[in-house]
């Protein structure tokens, strides 16, 4: 039987559907260029999804004197935290002083450098605290006296990249999931592409530009699909995390010293969890399947018995991610030592290739923004950038312009939600307001009372939601539900992923 074909004519083709790719076809998008989107797996599946989730300027850079990486970072924490507040949210950040590592002076000296590098509206400043009376410093060891507490923001990584892609879509690009790009080629003023998807169906795309921001995969995208040399090079990085029961009951997270010199975070995860990671180890594996090993599960269990009172062992794990970061290799020695920075590479006066190498998810926007700058005029598009001062889909709690008041005043947006959905357990209006922000009104329209949002999969989890997510945000199957569009794999009966799987089946 033969499968059916389309085509496709575009402005832009980009490859990776990936914080970076996300963002930029947003960017674009916006901009008034036809956009084309191509993602081998599903949204976020791969290295957007296995951050810390920090919105941060990245304390640690200063050591490297990564100041203007650092100053990028800051400024755009504060335009994220504007843009999506149900998704990004301050946070404060305790770090105990270790008399063995670097002296108190140079610690305060290095927080305010980090605290007036960039303009800060949302975020307090940082300053000294007492652990023996500061509520962080209940769960410490006793030595732990004198700590540092400064501001960074958290952010539901797969979320923003998802919402990204939602934008992109509401400008008219297009977005297709679980499709590769097997082959591209430059014939004389276009790329001429060939995508699969995984029923087999191609799509032939012909696109004035080509994007590459394929993370892991960029520069093997070049030579296997692409069949050009790249001109960089990536090294690849393995970044780890453990999830374990709850160790702290505070709003405070942690930022620990390590003697051999890393950081590693702990943060109240998914209300019922803390998050600990992240390593930094080269990897040479399948970037397919990238997992924690042994080493790393003990390594961070040994960081956090150096700290905390209660001890923490490998068979307290309750979950685990990893992810590979694609960093520009610059001969640093050490994994953590390599910048975090971005380099975008433009070739071609006429069907041009930009490929991606390195970033942060933090300076993701501002990536993004300087990409189509490069590649717009060179496709007769000379349209002003927008995203800075425009929110992601359900971010706009109080007007469609970013602003202070959304930030501050997210509780009474969460209140007004509960009011105007009282059928509905306070609870779950909570969590829905943090994933959909003013979304949430379209998952719920036309529904007055539990009967209508039908089955509930899971506690919590009814076929309304379901709906929403495989009619609006991509979502295929259960993976993509419970731990990219939501973290409830955390939360549900094993038998979910079952339910799930079938009830999608079954709506076929």
């Amino acid at each position: 039987m033969e499968v059916a074909q389309q085509t496709l004519d575009c402005d832009v083709l980009i490859i990776g559907g990936g914080i970076n790719g996300a963002g930029i076809a947003r960017d674009a998008a916006g901009r008034g260029l036809s956009v084309v989107l191509c993602e081998k797996d599903d949204l976020a599946s791969h290295t957007s999804s296995a951050s810390t989730k920090l919105i941060h300027g990245g304390l640690r850079y200063l050591e490297h004197y990564e100041f203007g990486l650092v100053r990028k970072a800051l400024i755009e924490r504060e335009v994220l935290l504007r843009a999506a507040p149900h998704i990004m949210w301050p946070m404060r950040f305790v770090m105990p002083h270790d008399q063995g590592q670097r002296p108190a002076w140079m610690i305060r000296a290095g927080l305010w450098v980090y605290d007036f590098l960039a303009k800060r509206e949302l975020l307090p400043g940082s300053g000294s605290i007492n652990l023996r009376t500061h509520p962080a410093g209940q769960s410490l060891k006793a030595e732990f006296t004198k700590g540092f507490i400064y501001s960074d923001g958290w952010v539901d990584d797969a979320r923003l990249v998802v919402l990204n892609a939602m934008d992109a879509a509401e400008h008219g690009a297009t977005i297709l999931t679980h499709t590769r790009c097997e082959i591209a080629s430059r014939v004389r003023d276009q790329w001429q592409a060939t995508l699969r998807n995984e029923n087999g169906q191609t799509t032939q795309v012909h696109a004035r530009s080509l994007v590459n921001a394929a993370g892991p995969w960029a520069t093997q995208f070049l030579q296997d699909a692409a069949h050009r040399p790249s001109s960089k090079a990536l090294r690849l990085i393995k970044g780890s995390h453990i999830v374990v029961k709850q160790l702290f009951d505070h709003p405070f997270a942690y930022i620990f010293q390590n003697p051999d010199g890393r950081i590693v975070f702990a943060i109240n995860y998914e209300q019922d969890f803390t998050l600990i990671g992240t390593t930094d180890v080269e990897y040479h594996g399948d970037t397919n399947k990238v997992e924690i090993d042994a080493s790393e599960i003990t390594y961070l269990c040994e960081l956090t018995q150096r700290y905390f009172k209660k001890p923490l062992t490998p068979a307290d794990v309750v979950w685990s991610y990893s992810g590979v970061r694609p960093l520009l290799e610059d001969e640093s020695a050490n994994a953590s030592d390599i910048t975090r920075d971005y380099k975008l590479d433009l070739e071609g006066e006429t069907a041009p290739l930009l490929s991606v190498f390195g970033g942060k998810i933090t300076t993701f926007r501002k990536l993004a923004e300087e990409a189509v700058d490069l590649l717009a005029p060179k496709l007769g598009n000379h349209a002003g950038k927008w995203t800075e001062h425009a929110c992601l889909p359900g971010g706009d709690l109080y007007g469609k312009q970013p602003q202070n008041k959304s930030v501050r005043e997210y509780e009474g947006f969460v209140y007004q939600l509960q009011t105007e959905f009282n059928w509905l357990p306070a609870k779950l209006v909570t969590r829905y307001a943090r994933a959909y922000g003013t979304r949430t009104s379209k998952l719920l329209a036309g529904r007055h009372s539990l009967a209508d949002m039908g089955e509930e999969l899971a506690p919590n989890l009814y076929a309304a939601e379901l709906e929403y997510l495989l009619k609006n945000e991509w979502a295929q199957n259960s993976a993509d539900i419970l731990w990219r569009r939501s973290k409830l794999g955390l939360h549900v009966p094993a038998d979910t992923v079952h339910k799930i799987d079938r009830w999608i089946e079954n709506r076929k």
